[in-house]
């Protein structure tokens, strides 16, 4: 039955995607691709199309719990929460894509978009810490944890950006894998809201991957963010959602020693058809790889990436296979 919310979500961002690349070239909301040499105009923010996927998948498994509660047995309060957690990151990134936020206040702004899962102290406040064994954080996990897992998420994701099909592919990759661990779990409100975030992201790669014919925006890098630490929050495996976010955090780490620049930290394209470090050294993860290997295809570079974050989802599957 879960499987219906996914193929609503894919069904819904798919269309959307469709009816919203026009308008927004119509609209002027259009941004250069910096990693081709023509710098072709690509319309933004179609992000919005794969959080109105995600809204639709979520507001079917609150329909099927709504009238035939004893089918899935979804936490109501858990999915109200998280649905309003990823429109308020929404939110943000429509208005950092239309008119701009500083960087700063972008970063922290996720904080307050947490309060949802906050206020209804979503997830379990008992976690297994290392060298620890199981400890119950009580009301700090609520107050503290949800908040920065759910900004650091969300500004992770957003970082680690910039390249067509990049975002949505490697956050396709990280919550099918979480997914899994749901499944096995038999958590299913966890894993509605993932089945609900892959299917929208599956209706926009279509258009979103190499060459791209939309880019999802802070909208959409905002929001994949928000789902996966809000799944792994309301599912109580926040150690894989850790895993998974690893890529995120290494690029994140790297950018923050080159104090956050806000631009040029993607590809240089060459003459051979192939993205290159720039001349001024690598100051994220991306252009390390670029740096080591020489330069590669755009297309290429993306697919690297899915690899690396196919290898982090792989171990957070296994991590919870031994426990």
């Amino acid at each position: 039955m879960l499987g219906f919310v996914a193929m609503v979500a894919w069904g819904t961002a798919f269309l959307g995607t469709r009816l919203l690349i026009p308008r927004l070239r119509r609209a002027g909301l259009v941004g250069p691709d910096v990693n081709k040499p023509a710098r072709p105009l690509v319309p933004e923010v179609g992000g919005l199309a794969l959080v109105a996927g995600f809204g639709a998948g979520m507001l079917l498994a609150i329909a099927l719990e709504t009238f035939w509660p004893h089918l899935l047995s979804l936490d109501l309060t858990a999915l109200f929460a998280v649905l309003c957690t990823v429109l308020l990151t929404t939110l943000i990134g429509v208005v950092d894509d239309l008119i701009g936020i500083r960087q700063w206040l972008k970063a922290l702004l996720p904080l307050i978009a947490a309060l949802p899962l906050v206020a209804v102290r979503a997830g379990v406040s008992s976690m297994r810490l290392p060298f620890f064994g199981r400890v119950d954080l009580g009301p700090l996990y609520a107050l503290v944890l949800v908040p920065l897992g759910v900004t650091g998420a969300a500004n992770a994701v957003n970082m680690l950006a910039g390249f067509n099909g990049l975002e949505v592919g490697m956050g396709l990759v990280a919550l099918g894998s979480l997914a899994a661990i749901a499944a096995r779990l038999a958590d299913p409100t966890a894993l509605a809201l993932l089945l609900a975030g892959i299917g929208a992201s599956l209706g926009i790669i279509y258009f979103n991957w190499y060459p791209a014919r939309v880019f999802i925006g802070d909208v959409g890098t905002l929001s994949i963010g928000a789902i996966i630490a809000s799944a792994v929050i309301v599912g109580n495996f926040e150690w894989a959602g850790i895993v998974v976010i690893l890529p995120y955090a290494l690029d994140f780490l790297l950018k923050a020693a080159h104090g956050f620049p806000s631009r040029g930290w993607w590809g240089e394209p060459g003459e051979d058809g192939k993205l290159h470090c720039p001349a001024g050294g690598p100051v994220g993860l991306a252009q390390w790889v670029l740096k080591v290997t020489g330069g590669l295809h755009e297309r290429t570079l993306v697919l690297v990436f899915i690899g690396l974050e196919g290898l982090c989802g792989l171990a957070a599957v296994l991590l919870y296979r031994l426990l």
